[in-house]
């Protein structure tokens, strides 16, 4: 193992050697959140017969320079891959592996370096593809919690406070409701110049385009209850190396760690085996060509092929309340919470469906169409799918959201997309369609004046209404018998 503190092309860098005489394929992670927390993930990969390099990104922990999220990693990357190749105990096969803001730099590695400096295989985990695929839905809505999370914990600093915002939120519950957003680098007392950088990257799918030229194998891995998981299935559907890999799990953003609803015995994968093997596999030339890979039925205990997915089908919705209802960003609905008001002024429209006769396994995009106006020329339009089981619980099943702008009052009809869903809804299950206003503090209020929610300072209610005869929920549905499968069968073959 390198001496604490070595240094690799000016960036603070570990590497872990296998037992034996070498040489050795190497495993390059570049990581943000400091190199020493992968120093058992290091060990892991070094006795799987790999040469583990883990290096802190420029301005983060024992790296010098200045930190700049998402814009120095194809350059950084590039000189620490050819000071791999050039050690004794590198026979020159690279794999980029890393997971969240560490895929980005792995993906960035193999697709934006000179090709001299390519890795020969990427794994890319939970990846943030970049600032405005992480900081906006691919509507334009800003995902506020999220952001401000990270960027406190995480922004214009070389260290890590994870609890930043939990702090500052328990001395101030109402600390992201303060306008204007821009605002809450004062508010969290920290200099944080970079944060109102943020909200100016607009442009979404980058990376994804560049997949289409990728020439080497790839392995995608994310999680079904992950903010990134369409960004990963996408990633996967546009690659176009030798093979691509997909495994999804029925996982939060910390994977395995973090099991989500539906989650399962069978769902325990263990994925520092199956990383290793699909590395030896990929850097051989052995994974059959193609796209491949293991997808989690949630609540069914099982394993689909990826890309499975259903037949679409329609289902049934009954209007309850609020076909008419305010959207007040001074009292917006709430994200973290899935209690329905059922007195006062309406704050959403709700719609539910019959309880089911049977099983119904939804496996693919889910979406909903509304037919809607609204009484302020810019409203955003929030859908929240929620399963209500026998047992009176109510489960989150999706969330998505548009931005609408138009003249007042004009009627429109639109879409909006729930994301992917890949769950086994039990017999006697209602689903709970809310049409609301704001999604927040998951996701920025839309002021109503027109003006950009980072920056406004002053809010408006909107009136909207809905025309019940013109909203349907489509979700795609499994036969009754789906075909299964086993994660490694598919990773590996």
């Amino acid at each position: 193992m390198t001496p604490p503190g070595a240094t690799v092309e000016g960036l603070a860098t570990d590497v872990r050697l296998p037992a034996g005489r070498g040489p050795f394929p190497a495993v390059l992670l570049r990581t943000p959140y400091d190199r020493v927390r992968h120093r058992a993930e290091a060990s892991g990969w070094a006795r799987r017969g790999f040469a583990a390099v883990v290096q802190d990104v420029r301005g983060r922990f024992a790296s010098p320079g200045r930190w700049r999220p998402y814009e120095d990693e194809a350059a950084d990357g590039a000189a620490a891959a050819r000071w791999i190749r050039r050690q004794p105990w590198s026979d020159g096969w690279l794999v980029a592996t890393g997971a969240s803001y560490a895929a980005h730099c792995a993906l960035v590695l193999a697709l934006d370096a000179p090709e001299d400096a390519r890795p020969d295989a990427v794994l890319a985990a939970v990846p943030a593809l970049g600032a405005a695929e992480t900081a906006r839905e691919p509507s334009g809505v800003e995902r506020l919690l999220a952001r401000a999370g990270w960027w406190a914990a995480h922004g214009d600093r070389s260290d890590s406070d994870e609890s930043a915002l939990d702090k500052a939120l328990a001395a101030d519950p109402g600390l992201l409701d303060h306008l204007p957003l821009t605002g809450l680098p004062e508010r969290l007392d920290r200099d944080l110049p970079s944060w109102a950088d943020l909200w100016r990257h607009r442009e979404r799918g980058r990376l994804v385009s560049r997949a289409a030229h990728a020439a080497v194998p790839l392995l995608a891995v994310g999680g079904l209850h992950d903010p990134f998981a369409d960004d990963t299935t996408a990633l996967w559907r546009a690659w176009a190396g030798p093979s691509a890999r997909l495994l999804m799990g029925p996982w939060g953003h910390g994977l395995t760690a973090a099991p989500g609803p539906g989650a399962g015995p069978a769902h325990r994968v263990n994925l520092g085996e199956l990383y290793a093997g699909w590395a030896r596999r990929a850097l051989a030339g052995e994974l059959a060509p193609g796209r491949r890979g293991a997808l989690a039925l949630g609540g069914a205990d099982r394993w689909l092929p990826a890309g499975t997915d259903g037949e679409p089908r329609p289902q049934p919705l009954r209007p309850l309340h609020g076909s008419a209802f305010t959207a007040d960003p001074e009292r917006p609905v709430r994200s973290d919470d899935l209690t329905v008001p059922t007195a006062g002024t309406p704050d959403r429209c709700l719609l539910v469906t019959p309880p089911l006769p049977r099983p119904l396994d939804a496996v693919g995009p889910a979406r909903v169409r509304l037919r809607a106006t609204a009484d302020t020329p810019s409203a955003d339009w929030a859908a929240r799918l929620v399963a209500l089981t026998p047992e009176g619980r109510a489960e989150r099943l999706a969330v998505g959201a548009v931005r609408r702008e138009e003249p007042p009052g004009r009627e429109a009809e639109f879409a909006i997309g729930l994301g992917r869903l890949a769950c086994r809804l039990r017999a006697g299950t209602r689903l709970r369609l809310e049409i609301a206003g704001h999604h927040f503090p998951a996701h920025a209020r839309n002021p109503h004046t027109g003006d950009d929610p980072v920056t406004a300072g002053r809010l408006l209610p909107s009136r909207r209404e809905i025309a019940p005869e013109g909203a349907a929920l489509l979700l795609h549905v499994l036969p009754s018998r789906p075909t299964t499968t086993e994660p490694a069968e598919e990773i590996l073959r």
